[in-house]
C-alpha cells in the first residue's frame, strides 16, 4: 500500500465506501490523516465502520475543520448535477479529489523522479495499459500496473525512486486528479461516452486532453491522431511547447509512429524506419491493437527503452483476459474470447481481425442491434445465436450468413467446435464476440467469459494458450 502523508495532521472527508474509497481512507489514516467516510448506501457504511473507519453523515460536517473531499469516481462531480457532497465540498471551498490526486501528491513529496505513465483514451486503455506495463517489466524494471484497469492506485507497492507507475485513469478520474503530471501521457482517441457525466463532447473531449497536456516538464505526450479531437489535441499541447509524438494507424506520418500492415514504423522527418513487428502476435491482432502497440512502444522508448528489448515483450505479451483473448486451439481450430466486446462496435474489431469465423454471439441486446456489422458478414462461416438477442440477431442475419440458435452458451460452443473441425478449413476461429451485453445470463461479461473458456477448456483435446487459462 502507498501510505498518503500529504495530509497528515489534517481532516480529510472520503464519500463513496466501495473499494477505491476504503483504500484511500486506510491510506490517508496511516499517513496521519484524521478521516470521516460516508456513503449513501448504509451497508458500505457498516462495512467501514467494521474496519475501524470513522464515519458521519457528511451533511452534519462542519466544513470549515475538513482539508479536502476525495470522492469516488463514479460519483456525479459536475452532471447531470454534482451529487450532494460535491455541492456542500464546493460551496465550502474544499478542494474535491479522488485517490488518484492522493497519488500524485504523494509522488511529487517523496519520489518526484519516480516515471509515472498514464494512459486514457475511450477505447483501448487497458490493453494499451497491460501492454506497457509488460513491456517495462520485460526489460528488467519495476512496473507496478494500476488504476482504472483494476488495482486501485493506493494498493500498488511504495513509492520508490527506481519503480515505473502504469495508470489507466478514466475521464472521471482526471477530473479528480489536478495534480496528474505524467512523465508520459498517453491519449488514445476520443468517441462519444460519458456525456451523462460531462455533458457534452467537448466538456469529455477536453478531459482527456487535460492528461496528456499535463505532462511534466521535459515529459512526453504520446497522442493517436485518427480522430478530430485527438489531432487538436496534439496541436494544442505542441503550441504550448510541450513534446508531442503522434501516432496513427490510419496514414503515414511526417514524424511520428505509424502501422503499417503488421509493421510499427518510427519516421523522423519523413524518414521511417521499422521499429516493432506485430506479425504472428495473436494477442495484438487488427488494428486497434496496432494502434495500442504502437502507443506502447513510443511510450517505451521515450522512457528509454531499447528496441530488441520492446520486440520481445511485444511477442511474448499474453493479452488481456476477455479482450481477444487466445483461449485454446485444438488441432487447427482457434478458441477466442471476446467476452468483453458488449456492442457491435466492440465486436466488429474482433471480426475485422480473422477469417473463416464460426461466430458466437447474442445476450442482452444494445440499441442498433448488428446491422452495422453488415461488412464482416462474409467473414462469418456460420453464426451460433444466445439469449435475449437470438431472434433479433437471426432476422439480422437471415439470408446473409448461416446460423443456428442454440440459446446458451455450452450448445453454441459445442455446435460451432463440431462445425469449425468438420469445415477443412486452414484456421477456422471459434470466436465468442457477443455484441451484447452479459446480463440475461451471466452478472457480468468476465463470467461469461470465463464460462466460454471453461466450456473450451473442457472439450476433448483442447491445448490451453492463455495464462488466464489457470485461472478457471
Amino acid at each position: 500500500m502507498i501510505c498518503v502523508t500529504t495530509f497528515a495532521g489534517q481532516k480529510v472527508a472520503v464519500f463513496g465506501l466501495g473499494k477505491s474509497g476504503l483504500l484511500s481512507a486506510e491510506a490517508l489514516i496511516k499517513g496521519g490523516a484524521e478521516v470521516v467516510g460516508f456513503d449513501d448506501e448504509p451497508k458500505k457504511v457498516e462495512a467501514a465502520k467494521s474496519v475501524g473507519i470513522t464515519t458521519q453523515d457528511l451533511r452534519e460536517l462542519d466544513w470549515s475543520t475538513i482539508a479536502a473531499l476525495v470522492l469516488a469516481p463514479g460519483v456525479p462531480l459536475t452532471h447531470p448535477t454534482p451529487h450532494w457532497s460535491a455541492a456542500l465540498a464546493k460551496a465550502a471551498g474544499v478542494d474535491i479529489i479522488g485517490d488518484i490526486e492522493l497519488f500524485c501528491r504523494e509522488r511529487a513529496k517523496s519520489a518526484p523522479d519516480c516515471p509515472l505513465v498514464a494512459i486514457t483514451g475511450t477505447n483501448g486503455k487497458s490493453t494499451t495499459t497491460a501492454l506497457t506495463a509488460h513491456l517495462i517489466k520485460s526489460a528488467g524494471r519495476d512496473a507496478q500496473m494500476g488504476g482504472n484497469i483494476g488495482v486501485p492506485v493506493l494498493n500498488l507497492e511504495p513509492l520508490a525512486h527506481d519503480r515505473v507507475y502504469v495508470l489507466e485513469v478514466s475521464s472521471y478520474q482526471i477530473d479528480l486528479a489536478p495534480s496528474l503530471h505524467p512523465t508520459v501521457g498517453i491519449l488514445l482517441n476520443v468517441t462519444e461516452d460519458h456525456l451523462d457525466r460531462h455533458g457534452t463532447m467537448e466538456n469529455y473531449a477536453a478531459i482527456k486532453t487535460l492528461l496528456a497536456a499535463s505532462i511534466e516538464p521535459g515529459g512526453t505526450a504520446v497522442i493517436a491522431v485518427d480522430d478530430r479531437y485527438t489531432r487538436a489535441a496534439a496541436e494544442h499541447i505542441e503550441h504550448a511547447g510541450k513534446t508531442v509524438v503522434r501516432v496513427s494507424v490510419e496514414a503515414p506520418l511526417h514524424d511520428g509512429y505509424y502501422a503499417m500492415g503488421s509493421r510499427i514504423l518510427h519516421s523522423v522527418g519523413g524518414k521511417a524506419h521499422a521499429v516493432a513487428q506485430l506479425a504472428g502476435i495473436g494477442s495484438l491482432r487488427g488494428t486497434h491493437n496496432a494502434q495500442n502497440a504502437a502507443c506502447a512502444v513510443a511510450a517505451c522508448v521515450a522512457l528509454g527503452l531499447d528496441l530488441p528489448t520492446i520486440q520481445t515483450g511485444l511477442i511474448s505479451f499474453p493479452g488481456l483476459a476477455h479482450r481477444m483473448q487466445q483461449v485454446g486451439r485444438k488441432g487447427n481450430i482457434l478458441f477466442v474470447n471476446d467476452s468483453k466486446a458488449t456492442n457491435a462496435d466492440s465486436a466488429a474489431k474482433a471480426l475485422g481481425s480473422f477469417s473463416d469465423i464460426f461466430w458466437i454471439a447474442g445476450g442482452k441486446p444494445k440499441t442498433g442491434g448488428i446491422a452495422s456489422l453488415a461488412a464482416f458478414f462474409p467473414r462469418i462461416r456460420k453464426a451460433y445465436l444466445i439469449g435475449e438477442a437470438a431472434q433479433e440477431f437471426a432476422a439480422t442475419l437471415n439470408g446473409k450468413v448461416p446460423y443456428q440458435i442454440d440459446g446458451v452458451l455450452s450448445a453454441a460452443v459445442d455446435a460451432a467446435s463440431r462445425d469449425a473441425a468438420a469445415s477443412g478449413l486452414t484456421e477456422p476461429v471459434v470466436l465468442l464476440s457477443p455484441a451484447c451485453a452479459s446480463f440475461d445470463q451471466y452478472p457480468n461479461f468476465e463470467v461469461r467469459g470465463k464460462a466460454f473458456t471453461d466450456i473450451v477448456l473442457a472439450l476433448p483435446g483442447v491445448a490451453c494458450l492463455s495464462p488466464q487459462c489457470g485461472e478457471r
